[in-house]
Formats: C-alpha cells, structure tokens, sequence
C-alpha cells in the first residue's frame, strides 16, 4: 500500500502564526461521559436551539439532560457514533438519527413532542436499516444527487468494506427507511464530501483515494476510484478553495497522530492522477480527527475549528495522553493559517463538532462532545 509520500506532494515548513493570546470562549459543561456525537437544533418547539449528545438532549435555558436512548459501553468507546437531528418522518418535530462503531444498525429516534419530551420519556426507536458492516469510523450525512434530502455515508476503517450511500425510501408500510448505493469497494479511515477535479459532480473522499462521481448522477453507476493517496485521514476532510484561485483544495490531518494541513491543488501528472502542494498548518498536537468549518470571528469568511480527539485509541496514539486542546484558523489568501486558541486543557473534541448561534446574541458558538463530556463553548464576540 503506497503511502502519502507518494502523492508528489511538495512539502513546507509548518506555517502558524500564534494569535497574541486565547480566545475567551466561556465554557458549559452539559455532561461528562463518553459520547463523541452531537447535534444543534429546536427539539421543544421553542424557537431556540437545543443540543442532543448520544443519551440525552439539554433544553436551552436549563440545559438540563433529558433522556432520548440508551446504549452500552464498549472497550472504552459507547455504542454510539455520531447524531443527526432531521424530521424524519415529516410531523414538523426533530427527531436524532444515529448509526454505532461496531453495529451495522441505524435507528431513528422519534421526537414525542411536548410535553413528553420535557418529562424525562425516552425516545421511540426505529430502524432505518442494518448494513451488517462493523467498523463504522464516522458518519456524514450530505445532498449527493441534489433533491433536498440528505444522504447517510459512513467510512469504514477497515479499508476492505465497500462505500455505501444510504437513501431515505419507504417500506411497504410507507414508512422510513434507508435503501443502500454501493459507491465502490474501496475504504480506508478518513471521509470527505465535495467536488475535488473541479468538473462540477460531487466527489467522494476515503483514506484510500478519492471516488469520483458519475456523469449520469451519482445513482446511474459505479463511482471510478482514483488511488491518489493513502493514509490515516480525518472525518470529515474538507473540500474548499483554499487559496482563492478556483480549485478546490483538501485540508486534511493525521487523523491518530501529529499533523494538520492544507493540500493545495497544483495539477495532475503525467499519469493524469491529482497532485497538491502540501502545507502544514500546525503539528504541536495530535488526534484532529474532526474537522469543521464555520465563521467563529464574524468577517464574513469560514475558519477551520479542530483540536486534539481525547481518547481516541484509550489514549495509545502519538501524543494520545497529553493535555486537551480545542483551536480555531483563521487564513489568508496565500493559505497562510493563523492559529486561535480556543481552550487547552479543558475542552477537546470527538468525532462531531456543531457550529451554530445557540445563544441568540449574534455570534456562532461551538458544541463538542468527546470522551470529556459534552460542553457548549460560548463565543464572547457578540455579533
């Protein structure tokens, strides 16, 4: 198996400029417990954002934990990998969809609505359906053809389990259900969503490589699969354009040792295969396993937020037991990156990190959940 080296990559020094001195996020802790998944939305109706974080959902205001599920602990991980909170059967309340490390089931939880679900009921369980695939790394749920309605896509680190895209249909009850779309057979840990060969399509990124989308759309055939690159990736890799020079652009980690960076689209070679300039954005910490972008400092422009994933191999990964850390980038033109520290030592990050303006005054705040609890950390920018 080829490793990254062979990319023809072109490799820089680290470039990161410390910000003059941490940002001064306030920190709410919601829970202490192993669940890496969470999700940001109005589960009570109220008009306010809420947050739901594996077993429970915290209301806004008290921020008291109310149940949804139950689940078990495994080897130091929680058989629960990742919350989306969609309507899924279309009566206008949230409702959690959520997949497992180590089962191929993915259930829907229904939202009983008020006043049940401010009294502590548990959460009506549904099966969408059971892909009988055991090592689901992470989940991304994303719009592949275009209709409004999201898709479920989880990476396998083993890297010999095929690529599903799981559809919402109906049974013959007419009721929810996902119905699988083999991508392809190749996986690898690492999963990225967007148009990478700049041809209009949307792509789909492994640890492996990179599957490109069909012409036809994406359920017409076979994705073709490119073995551009192999390593130990991130959930998700970002597709973006970097520099601002039209194409798109990877920004990708180790995702179980040190190493943030930004793959800068420089071509193809001769062999027609994708080539990047790889440029380090910061390697003083390990494990950023998640990847996300929003506009933490209000100008207008996304910034990169990741830190170090606490835990993630029980603490037996490179730099695995040092101190938590929770960063947010800024960078410029030229992909210059400016680090932000957003907490150290209190706060890291697991599998998902929400963004969104929970707290109505203006700014975006970040929800992390790890195997630290769960914490909402308010953005002191006020719009």
């Amino acid at each position: 198996m080829r490793s990254l080296l062979s990319l023809s990559l072109l490799f820089a020094l680290p470039y990161v400029a410390a910000a003059a001195a941490p940002e001064n996020f306030t920190v709410k802790v919601l829970s202490v417990d192993a669940n890496e998944g969470c999700d940001v939305a109005d589960f009570d109706g109220d008009g306010k954002l809420d947050v739901i974080a594996g077993r429970n959902w915290y209301r806004n205001g008290d921020w008291l934990p109310r149940p949804v599920r139950f689940f078990e602990d495994a080897n130091g991980y929680v058989h629960s990998n990742g919350d989306f909170a969609r309507d899924v059967n279309g009566d206008g309340k949230m409702d959690v969809i959520a997949g497992d490390f180590f089962q191929g089931k993915v259930n829907w939880y229904e939202n009983p609505g008020a006043p049940a679900n401010l009294q502590g009921y548990l959460w009506k369980e549904h099966n969408l359906i059971d892909t009988k695939l055991t090592t689901n790394e992470a989940t991304v749920m994303v719009d592949l053809d275009g209709d409004g309605v999201d898709e479920w896509v989880t990476n396998q680190w083993n890297a010999k389990n095929p690529l599903l895209a799981c559809r919402f249909t109906k049974n013959d009850k007419g009721e929810p259900q996902l119905t699988s779309f083999k991508i392809g057979d190749r996986n690898g840990h690492g999963i990225g969503v967007g148009d990478i060969n700049n041809d209009g399509r949307v792509d789909i990124l492994v640890g492996q490589g990179w599957y490109e989308g069909p012409e036809g759309g994406p359920w017409s055939s076979a994705w073709t699969f490119h073995e551009d690159w192999s390593d130990h990736l991130p959930c998700p890799m970002l597709v973006t354009d970097v520099n601002g020079d039209g194409k798109n652009d990877i920004i990708a980690s180790k995702a179980h040792g040190f190493g943030l960076w930004a793959w800068i689209a420089s071509g193809t070679d001769k062999e027609g295969k994708l080539t990047f300039e790889q440029k380090m954005i910061d390697d003083t910490f390990s494990q950023a396993h998640c990847l996300h972008l929003a506009d933490l400092d209000g100008d207008g422009k996304d910034d990169l937020v990741t830190g170090k994933r606490v835990r993630a191999h029980n603490g037996n990964d490179p730099g695995g037991k040092e101190p938590p850390v929770l960063n947010y980038y800024t960078w410029d033109d030229k992909g210059n990156f400016t680090r932000h520290t957003i907490n150290r030592g209190e706060v890291g990050i697991g599998l998902q990190i929400r963004t969104a303006d929970i707290d109505g005054d203006g700014d975006i705040d970040i929800v992390v959940p790890g195997k630290d609890g769960t914490q909402i950390l308010f953005n002191p920018l006020k719009g």
